[in-house]
C-alpha cells in the first residue's frame, strides 16, 4: 500500500530529558484504572513536570504555575509515565483542569514516553470556557507497558497557572458512539449547479417506491416538479436512496431549494459565479503554503505569518540542509517550495505531480476550445510577483519548480543530477506550530529514480510554458530535465524506503515505469527529438490500460503523460490511439458515475476508499473532461461538472468537502497552521482548500476511535486530528485547481 506516512508523531518525548519529579506519596490502582492518584488524594505521587513549570498539590489538585515566553505548548508540561495500553481496547481518557486567567488551550495526550514518542490520542480544549470536565475515548493502536497521559501547557506569551484534577485514563469501556450529523436527506451540490448543466441529487429514504419532489426559488415558489427514481441500496453508503434530476431548468438565482419525502435540501445557486471565485481560491492556496517568504495580510487577510526555515531562530533553516549522517558529505539550499500537506515537509515526488497539474491548469486553458487562459493571468491571485506582466498561475508554480531544482545532486557528487526524494524534520513535529517556529534539525533523505523523473517531467513542462517569459529560467529548466534524464537511465531502480516514514511522508514507490513514460512523453513534447519520441512509442506503458478505478496519483502518473501527449500539440505517430484511450477511459467513468447513486465516476474495488479519496474523484473527471475537450461530446462535459456535485455536497455525509464553499463544509483539517481548532489565535484552512475525504484505512487513532466499521463514504471525520481523512495537500487541491477552472470556463 503507497501510504503517505507511517504514523504521527509529537514532540511530547522531549519533555522526557527535562523533567522534575514532585513529592511522592504512596500509590493505589484499580484493573482497568491506568492513571495512579489520578485524583491527587496522595498528593503529587507519579507526576512529573517539565523543568522551568512549579508544580504542586493545592486543594486536592495538582496546579502548575506556566512561565511566559515559551514559543510551543510542550515546551512546559505535567504528565504520567509508565501507563499501560492494550492494543485494540477502547479507554475513556477523562479529567478536569482550570486555567487562571481563563481561555487558555492545554494539549492533553495519551502517547508514549520514549522514542518515537508517537501520540496515540489527544485532544485541545480551552479552559473555563465551556466547563471544567473533559471526558472522550479512543481505541489503542498499540500494545506497551511505556505509555504516557501529558498536559502540554506552554505557548503562552504571559505566565498563568494550571490546575488538574480526577485525570483518568480507563480500560475496557465500550466506545461512545459516533453519529455524524448529516442533515436533511436530500443531499445537493451546496454551492452551484451550471444553468446550462446537469442538476442531480440523492435522496436517502425508506421507501421503495417513487417520489414526488418539488424545486423552490429564493422566496419559496415550486418552479419545477417531478418525480425521484428508486436506485435501491447504494454500496458506497449503506443507505436506501433515489435519485432525481432537475436539469430541464436553467434559470440563474440563488437561494434555491428540493423539497421531497418531506425534507427539504440544504440551499443552493444556479450560477457559474461561484466557480470562478472557486477557480481563484483553490490556486490562492498555494501562496499560503509557500515556505521560506513572509505571508503577507494584506495579501491574505488573517493568513499573514513569518517566514519559514529561513535560518531565523528557532528554525535552523533550509539554506543549508545536510543529508542523513553517513548518507552524503554536502549540504544543499533547498529553500523556497510549498510545504506539502499540514506539516513542515517537502517532497520531490507530490511537489512533481502537483505543480505539473497546477501547470497543466494553464495549458489546458490554452489549447482547448473553452479554454480562457486570461482568467488565471497577471493580477489574478494577489501574489507578490502579480504585476510582473507573467500569468500569476506561472508565477505560483515557479515557486514549486525553483524548489525542484534546488533537489538536484550536484555536479561531482555521487548519483550527480539524481534528486534527493524530500527534505523535512528529523522527527514529527506536533500541532500546532509555525513554520517559523519549528525548532527540528532539516535532513535531506536519499535521492530516488521517481524524484528524479518527476524533476525531469515537470522540469521538461516548465520549460514550454516559461519560454514566452523568461527564456532564461526554460533554458535552466530544459537543461535540469535532460540531467535528471540521463541520471535515470543510469540508475533505474532507486526506490524509496517504505519504512522512511519518522520526520515526514515516506511516499514509497515501486514501480517506476509510469515515471519514465512521463517524463519521456514531457521531453518529447517540448523538444520533439526523436529520442523521446521513440522511447514513449516503445513503453508498454504507452499500449496500457491506465485508468482504472482509482485514477492518477503521485505514486501512478502514466495518465500525466497520456493526457499532455492526447492536448498538446505535437506529431506522435499514433496520436489518434493516444485520444482514443483517453475517450476509453472517460467512457468507463462515465459508466460508473451513471451506476452510481450518488453520481460519482468513483468506485473503488468492494467500496474501499483511499486516503485523498476526495481528489480521486476529481482527477477521475479530469480524464471526463479531457475527453470533451478531444471530442466535444457533452456526455463528457456533463460527467466531468456532474463530479463536482460529490465533492460540493451531494454525498452520503451531506457536506462539502471544499472549505468555504457551502452550507456545511470541511474546514478543521490536519495542519499545524491552519489550526483555530486547537488555537483560537490561528485561522481555519482558507477558503478554496480541500480536504482528503474518506479513506476506509482510517489510520489515525482518532478517527479509529469514532469510526471503527464505517462504510466507505461515512469514513471521515472534520476534525484536526484525523491526518488520515481530513488532511490538506498540494496534489490534492491541484486536481481542485484544474476542474475548478474547467467548471468555471463551462460557465
Amino acid at each position: 500500500m503507497n501510504r503517505r506516512r507511517t504514523a504521527l508523531l509529537s514532540l511530547t518525548g522531549l519533555l522526557a530529558t527535562a523533567l522534575t519529579a514532585l513529592p511522592a506519596a504512596p500509590a493505589g490502582a484499580d484493573e482497568v484504572e491506568q492513571v495512579r492518584n489520578g485524583a491527587f488524594d496522595n498528593g503529587t505521587d507519579s507526576w512529573w513536570a517539565s523543568a522551568g513549570v512549579a508544580a504542586g498539590p493545592s486543594e486536592g489538585r495538582l496546579c502548575a504555575d506556566v512561565p511566559g515566553g515559551t514559543a510551543n505548548r510542550w515546551d512546559a508540561a505535567v504528565g504520567q509515565n509508565d501507563i499501560t495500553l492494550v492494543k485494540g481496547e477502547s479507554y475513556r481518557f477523562s479529567f478536569s483542569a482550570t486555567g487562571s486567567p481563563a481561555g487558555h488551550v492545554v494539549r492533553a495526550i495519551v502517547g508514549l514516553q520514549v522514542a518515537p514518542y508517537d501520540t496515540y490520542y489527544e485532544v485541545s480544549p480551552q479552559l473555563s470556557v465551556s466547563g471544567d470536565t473533559y471526558s472522550y475515548t479512543f481505541t489503542s493502536p498499540v500494545d506497551t507497558a511505556q505509555g504516557q497521559v501529558g498536559f502540554q501547557v506552554g505557548g503562552s506569551a504571559d505566565p498563568w497557572r494550571f490546575c488538574v484534577d480526577d485525570v483518568s485514563l480507563r480500560g475496557g469501556v465500550a466506545p461512545e458512539p459516533y453519529e455524524p450529523d448529516t442533515g436533511p436527506r436530500v443531499r445537493v451540490n451546496q454551492v452551484a449547479y451550471l444553468p446550462a448543466g446537469p442538476k442531480n441529487a440523492t435522496l436517502v429514504t425508506d421507501a421503495g417506491e417513487r417520489l414526488s419532489w418539488q424545486l423552490k426559488d429564493d422566496d419559496g415558489r415550486v418552479v419545477r416538479r417531478g418525480w425521484t427514481v428508486p436506485r435501491g441500496t447504494d454500496a458506497s453508503s449503506g443507505q436506501n436512496v433515489h435519485s432525481l434530476d432537475f436539469g430541464s431548468y436553467r434559470k440563474r438565482g440563488t437561494g434555491y431549494t428540493l423539497t421531497v419525502d418531506g425534507e427539504t435540501s440544504r440551499p443552493f445557486d444556479i450560477d457559474a459565479r461561484a466557480y470562478e471565485r472557486l477557480r481563484l481560491d483553490s490556486a490562492k492556496y498555494y501562496y499560503t503554503q509557500r515556505s521560506g517568504i513572509e505571508i503577507r495580510d494584506d495579501l491574505r487577510p488573517g493568513y499573514g505569518r513569518p517566514a519559514g526555515h529561513v535560518g531565523t531562530a528557532p528554525n535552523r533553516g533550509d539554506g543549508e540542509v545536510p543529508c542523513r549522517p553517513g548518507e552524503c558529505d554536502y549540504t544543499l539550499d533547498v529553500t523556497g517550495g510549498w510545504y506539502d500537506a499540514g506539516d513542515h515537509g517537502k517532497y520531490v515526488v507530490n511537489g512533481g505531480i502537483s505543480t505539473w497539474e497546477v501547470l497543466s491548469t494553464y495549458e489546458r486553458a490554452q489549447h482547448a476550445r473553452t479554454g480562457e487562459a486570461d482568467r488565471l493571468g497577471d493580477g489574478t491571485l494577489d501574489i507578490p510577483e502579480s504585476g510582473n506582466k507573467v500569468p500569476d498561475i506561472l508565477d505560483e508554480a515557479r515557486w514549486e519548480l525553483e524548489f525542484l531544482l534546488k533537489m538536484q545532486v550536484p555536479d561531482g557528487e555521487p548519483l550527480a543530477g539524481m534528486a534527493h526524494h524530500k527534505i523535512h524534520d528529523e522527527q514529527w513535529t506536533g500541532l500546532p506550530l509555525l513554520p517559523s517556529d519549528d525548532p527540528q534539525k532539516r535532513e535531506l533523505h536519499p535521492p530516488t529514480t521517481a524524484a528524479t523523473l518527476n524533476l525531469a517531467a515537470t522540469a521538461a513542462q516548465a520549460a514550454r510554458l516559461y519560454r514566452p517569459y523568461d527564456k532564461e529560467f526554460a533554458a535552466t529548466a530544459l537543461a535540469a530535465a535532460r540531467k535528471a534524464w540521463t541520471a535515470a537511465l543510469a540508475h533505474p531502480d532507486l526506490l524509496a524506503d517504505p519504512d522512511d516514514g519518522v520526520g515526514g511522508g515516506a511516499y514509497p514507490d515501486d514501480t517506476v515505469a509510469d515515471e519514465f513514460y512521463w517524463a519521456a512523453a514531457e521531453l518529447y513534447l517540448t523538444t520533439g527529438e526523436r529520442k523521446f519520441q521513440e522511447y514513449v512509442l516503445n513503453s508498454p506503458v504507452h499500449t496500457a490500460d491506465i485508468f482504472g478505478p482509482t485514477g492518477f496519483d503521485w505514486s501512478r502518473t502514466a495518465a500525466a503523460g497520456r493526457l499532455d501527449l492526447a492536448t498538446v500539440p505535437n506529431r506522435l505517430p499514433g496520436k489518434d490511439k493516444v485520444r482514443r484511450s483517453v475517450t476509453k477511459g472517460a467512457d468507463r467513468y462515465l459508466a460508473t458515475l451513471k451506476a452510481h447513486p450518488y453520481g460519482m465516476p468513483y468506485a473503488p474495488a468492494d467500496n474501499v476508499y483511499d486516503w485523498g479519496s476526495s481528489h480521486q474523484v476529481l482527477n477521475n473527471a479530469v480524464v471526463l473532461a479531457t475527453a470533451y475537450d478531444l471530442t466535444g461530446a457533452s456526455k463528457y462535459r456533463d460527467g466531468a461538472l456532474q463530479s463536482m456535485d460529490y465533492i460540493l455536497g451531494r454525498n452520503a455525509l451531506n457536506m462539502s468537502y471544499v472549505t468555504g464553499y457551502g452550507e456545511v463544509n470541511a474546514h478543521n483539517q490536519h495542519s499545524r497552521w491552519y489550526a483555530r481548532q486547537l488555537d483560537p489565535n490561528l485561522p481555519n484552512p482558507p477558503a478554496g482548500t480541500l480536504s482528503g475525504g474518506p479513506n476506509s484505512s482510517i489510520q489515525d487513532p482518532f478517527a479509529q476511535s469514532k469510526l471503527q466499521g464505517c462504510v466507505g463514504q461515512f469514513c471521515f471525520i472534520d476534525d484536526i486530528q484525523s491526518w488520515s481523512t481530513n488532511e490538506h495537500t498540494i496534489n490534492w487541491n491541484a486536481a481542485l485547481t484544474r476542474m475548478a477552472s474547467f467548471v468555471a470556463d463551462q460557465g
